[in-house]
């Protein structure tokens, strides 16, 4: 067994997860090596936990999104539901041979399995009541994404998924506690003029507890307070689909336009999946410094050193605006000077221009202080 991955579910179930003698935890992992999962069932019963494991595939999912009826994603999701509500740690292993396995499922399909199956699991049972970690399997498939050899990435995953994450957290304090006391957000750049407000909405570091890798603050914007253009210059996948230099223009937080070129028919479906899917529910600033491309994976682009994102739909409890909605969908746009620099405000005050940190005591977050 590769060494390496003995180091990640150290820092997994110890760092993320704190996971404690007697405890039940589920390993559910989707097209992920049998070696992978068992290291971890291993690992947690030498903790001495309760290890669980339900292992999927791509393949087989997408044939049950096809053909399952209302009533077969009623039962799969009931039969989940029954088994989350039994543990108190969830750490989910993706893996992906195809990453666009899913990109033919019609929409009214997707929208019975998240009705039925992931949001009464996911959203509303293993992020509220079990302390829960997401990470990715590096697969040839990531790595293809990535536009890198499958060693090359293999080396980027374990170096980036064990970076010193006390370090990342002493260091994101000042600009949470900066973030607590505004209340004006300004984000200029290529293609962006927007504007919004973040006064009494939490804010939340994440240092390694409910991702790996890990390293970003978010919050969400008072719900109505949006307005302006903002260009995404990330590429993105969802759902299968990918897109590129998404644009939108908000009228008092709501999208009132929404372009993609070639993908503006389907991301226009997406966003009116409900009444929620035109409205922002997270807004998040990106300070991981191993990252700093994108890889059309939303658990390493989010996560840019030098970017900021913003999710439409569902907003997260911790940081709660009051937007509710099935989707949950995360843009990037990245600052640095390669992808066109950009400089965020908060209060009237420059903090960061073109992805490097201005105030003395934010600049432990530029990458170099990181390292």
């Amino acid at each position: 067994m590769d060494p390496r991955l003995s180091q990640l579910t150290r820092v997994a179930l110890d760092h993320s997860c704190k996971l404690k003698p007697g405890e039940k935890i589920l390993i559910q992992a989707t097209d992920v090596p049998d070696e992978w999962v068992a290291a971890f069932v291993r690992a947690a019963g030498e903790r001495g936990a309760v290890p669980l494991a339900l292992t999927k595939r791509s393949r087989v999912l997408r044939e049950l999104y096809l053909r399952g009826s209302e009533e077969s994603m009623r039962l799969l999701g009931e039969s989940e539901r029954v088994l989350m509500e039994q543990v108190q740690v969830y750490i989910g292993l993706r893996g992906a041979v195809n990453a666009t396995e899913l990109a033919d499922v019609p929409e009214e399909k997707m929208r019975l399995f998240r009705e039925h199956w992931w949001k009464p699991v996911h959203q509303e049972l293993r992020i509220r009541r079990t302390r829960w970690l997401v990470l990715r399997y590096p697969s040839p498939s990531v790595a293809q994404q990535a536009g890198m050899s499958t060693e090359a990435f293999e080396d980027f995953y374990f170096r980036v998924c064990t970076l010193d994450y006390g370090r990342m957290e002493r260091a994101a304090q000042p600009l949470v506690e900066r973030m607590a006391r505004a209340d004006r957000v300004r984000i200029v750049g290529p293609g962006t003029e927007l504007e919004f407000s973040i006064r009494e909405i939490p804010i939340v570091p994440c240092f390694g507890e409910r991702n790996l890798p890990d390293g970003e603050v978010f919050t969400a914007p008072v719900l109505r307070s949006v307005n302006g253009r903002v260009r995404f210059n990330a590429p993105t996948l969802y759902r299968g689909l990918n897109f590129d230099q998404i644009e939108l223009e908000f009228r008092e937080g709501e999208v009132v336009r929404a372009e993609a070129g070639d993908r503006t028919p389907q991301l226009r479906q997406i966003l009116a999946s409900d009444a929620g899917g035109r409205f922002v529910g997270e807004f998040a600033l990106g300070i991981n410094p191993l990252i700093v491309r994108p890889m059309r994976d939303i658990l390493f682009d989010e996560k840019i050193a030098g970017s900021f994102h913003m999710a439409l739909g569902q907003a997260y409890e911790v940081a709660d605006n009051g937007n509710r909605s099935q989707i949950h969908w995360d843009m990037i746009a990245i600052q640095t000077p390669e992808w066109g620099g950009g400089e965020i405000w908060l209060d009237g005050e420059l903090i960061r221009k073109d992805g490097r940190f201005v105030p003395e005591d934010l600049q432990a977050l530029n990458p170099e202080n990181l390292l």
